[in-house]
């Protein structure tokens, strides 16, 4: 009956278009009435409590060091490093887009800001290259949702707090991944664009490629500063953060000399909005969570899924098609701050790593970001590219069936995940 309440009141919440942090207040109401605890007082604490967290310092401070990054030509100056690198190859503004994706993720960490940028970008290259348009679409939408797997990454900070695990350990477990997903975006489009009859630009000569290193080199040191310094304990994620917004601060004021302080306010309020609404849904669900342990809603669940707990990886396997199909119609923070406290304990009583089933859980939640109809992604490539979201829908499918197929190579062998994992940490 308690699950049914949750569930039953949460999707009646979402059906009469509620915004989801009023329908996960509204569902730990009717959890707290069917409990016979209803107090307006508990409400508001749980509420308070649920955004009173050190680590969650880090999501403003990663947003606008994505925000900064945009604004202030870095960005630009790593795609045009990345054409000089790739861009010779037959298909190749598909391969710079991607290498581009890769060293964006880890200055950004949000997948709508890189996609934000690859879309304003690469888009109008590709497509006056003679690309198709719906193709190019696709791959830039997918190719953004590396962003939070790459550290650093909002995503593992979120699911980090929300279900307290290590997000330096998370971090560093999402390295190798994004890679692997990159990989598998690079064989898909080397598939699809051979097809093609694009004109291949020439090679870069040497010195063109050393000037646009150098023009880039104080972007690429960003992500370098950041992964070096979670390894060896120089900062936490939080301080992390912080150094990466200040650093991409000086660079664009200072050296790029791109942005300019009258353009600060408007960063600064952007990065802001975005804040508060991933800080409102995260303090509303940490009532939800409250509620869910009072009410043993997992050790309901746990014995739901007894018969699995004994194959760790059909336990994965059957969790990873749950958060597919709540990634169709649910953005990535509700989602994990639904599922986390739900799914957390299922995997602790079978013996599943929760660093593993970290990467896994935020790896699916990304490529949510892609799936339609509500993919967040999609819709803004879409929106900053002018392309229609039915054309966009059409171009992502082979490189999102690319990316789950990744997924369930690493819930079939977890050793892609852990084995790299371990020499990160």
């Amino acid at each position: 009956m308690t699950i049914a309440i949750f569930l039953g009141s949460l999707l009646a919440a979402m059906a009469l278009g509620i915004p989801i942090a009023f329908s996960l207040l509204l569902c730990g109401a009717a959890l707290m009435w069917h409990l016979n605890m209803f107090d307006a007082q508990i409400l508001a604490q749980n509420v308070i409590n649920g955004a009173d967290s050190f680590p969650l310092l880090a999501v403003p401070f990663f947003m606008l060091a994505g925000e900064v990054m945009n604004a202030g030509g870095l960005s630009r100056r790593i795609v045009n490093f990345a054409l000089t690198l790739v861009g010779h190859i037959k298909g190749g503004l598909g391969y710079v887009a991607i290498v581009a994706a890769v060293i964006m993720a880890a200055l950004s960490g949000s997948a709508v800001a890189d996609a934000a940028a690859l879309s304003a970008l690469m888009l109008p290259m590709m497509v006056a290259a003679g690309h198709d348009k719906a193709r190019s679409a696709g791959l830039l939408a997918s190719a953004s949702i590396i962003a939070p797997i790459i550290p650093p990454s909002i995503g593992f900070v979120i699911f980090g707090v929300a279900a307290n695990v290590s997000i330096s350990k998370l971090f560093m477990a999402g390295i190798a991944p994004g890679i692997m997903l990159a990989a598998a975006l690079w064989l898909t489009w080397w598939h699809v664009a051979r097809k093609e009859s694009v004109a291949v630009p020439p090679r870069k000569s040497r010195v063109e490629v050393m000037q646009a290193f150098r023009d880039a080199t104080f972007a690429l040191v960003l992500p370098v500063i950041v992964v070096v310094g979670l390894k060896f304990g120089v900062f936490t994620p939080t301080e992390a953060a912080v150094v990466a917004a200040v650093y991409a601060l000086m660079v664009s004021i200072l050296v790029y000399k791109e942005l300019k302080l009258s353009q600060l306010y408007g960063l600064f309020l952007q990065a802001a909005k975005t804040t508060a609404v991933i800080m409102f849904l995260v303090a509303a669900a940490m009532v939800s969570a409250w509620l869910i342990t009072v009410a043993q809603l997992p050790a309901q669940v746990v014995s739901l899924l007894q018969p699995l707990l004994d194959s760790p990886k059909l336990l994965m396997l059957a969790m990873m098609i749950l958060v597919m199909v709540v990634g169709t119609a649910m953005d990535m923070t509700p989602t994990i701050l639904i599922l986390t406290p739900v799914l957390m304990p299922i995997v602790k009583a079978a013996g599943i790593d929760p660093v593993y089933f970290g990467v896994l859980f935020i790896i699916n939640n990304a490529i949510g970001l892609i799936t339609p109809p509500v993919g967040t992604v999609l819709n803004t490539v879409a929106g900053v590219g002018k392309v229609s979201m039915d054309e966009v829908t059409r171009g992502v499918w082979p490189f999102m069936v690319a990316q789950f197929g990744v997924m369930f190579l690493m819930v079939l062998f977890p050793q892609m995940v852990m084995v790299p994992a371990r020499w990160f940490y």
